[in-house]
């Protein structure tokens, strides 16, 4: 299996994982029902973010945390959430790439889902969003 190399790798991998997210019974409706994302839009920012973090390419501005505290403000984001979709993150990677930035991808993910639970719980405790 290769790595992720170029963005091309990056869109296959995007286009796998939401494949994924849109039928999963965890956390496909945070997408479906929730938010009722505009896929069309969503897609190409998550290109540009994976390849911000990954290949340091700054194509992606903004800061996703502000839009999951006010998405979990619609609906409650619990633990349970981030851990299925690290849970299809990695196994996505994990099934079709291979090496360092893979591995880079699922570390990523993962320090990402703990941030986002932290600055999700802040925001409930204190009304501050950080």
């Amino acid at each position: 299996m290769k790595d992720i190399e170029q963005r091309e790798d990056i869109e296959h991998l995007v286009n796998l994982f939401y494949r994924q997210v849109i039928d999963d019974k965890i956390i496909g409706y945070f997408f479906n029902e929730v938010v009722e994302l505009n896929w069309e839009k969503h897609i190409p920012i998550m290109y540009d973010f994976w390849e911000t973090v990954l290949h340091a390419k700054m194509r992606y501005k903004g800061s996703p945390i502000p839009i999951h505290i006010e998405l979990s403000r619609k609906e409650p984001l619990k633990p349970f959430h981030f851990q299925r979709w690290i849970q299809l993150w990695e196994t996505t990677v994990r099934t079709n790439f291979s090496g360092e930035k893979a591995n880079e991808a699922v570390k990523k993910a993962k320090l990402m889902g703990e941030l986002m639970m932290v600055k999700i719980k802040r925001s409930g405790e204190d009304g501050f969003i950080q």
